[in-house]
């Protein structure tokens, strides 16, 4: 599966250490058209260049995306 132009929500739903960045919160690398701002750059994290779109976690639209990686990062907090 191809990434969906504009989605953002992995961007958006997990947290990301390596940036300070607490789930649910924009990060701040996003752009306004929800690209990535530091994509193909040094400074992008491992675990963002790690992700890979699949229809088991994106769906069929954004909002699915969003509410799905939403799902797994609450399962996997710490309790």
């Amino acid at each position: 599966m191809e990434c969906r132009l504009g989605c953002g929500a992995c961007c958006i739903a997990p947290s990301i250490s390596s940036l300070n960045k607490p789930a649910g919160v924009r990060c701040h690398h996003l752009t306004a058209e929800n690209l990535c701002g530091i994509f193909g750059q040094p400074e992008r994290p491992d675990a963002c260049a790690a992700f890979l779109a699949d229809p088991d976690i994106c769906g069929t639209d954004n909002a699915q995306a969003l509410q799905t990686l939403n799902i797994l990062e609450q399962s996997t907090l710490p309790e």
